[in-house]
């Protein structure tokens, strides 16, 4: 594989990971306005799935040697302080 190939396919699944952590997010935020709160099971079942799920997806990129674990630890953590401080922000409500 060329290096301009390889820098595609890195840039690609970095894309991808950023876009499924900012779905999560969205789905959360749906979920948090219109179905339930922050303590309910339903919500917590759903956050560790698809938190669950990204790490996977995380783990494999990383072996296939797609992103770096620094890149990856940076995306879960994003997602982590965006999820907090949406938490946050309903337990004012």
């Amino acid at each position: 594989m060329s290096p301009e190939m390889a820098t595609g396919h890195r840039e690609k699944a970095l894309e991808v990971l950023q876009a499924d952590a900012a779905k999560i997010l969205k789905l959360i935020e749906v979920q948090m306005e219109n179905l339930t709160m922050p303590q309910c099971p339903l919500y917590e079942e759903v956050l560790d799935t698809q938190m669950f799920g990204l790490s996977r997806e995380i783990d494999f990129a990383v072996r296939l040697h797609l992103i770096d674990e620094e890149a990856g630890k940076a995306i879960l953590e994003s997602l982590e302080r965006q999820l907090s401080a949406l938490h946050e922000a309903s337990m004012r409500k």
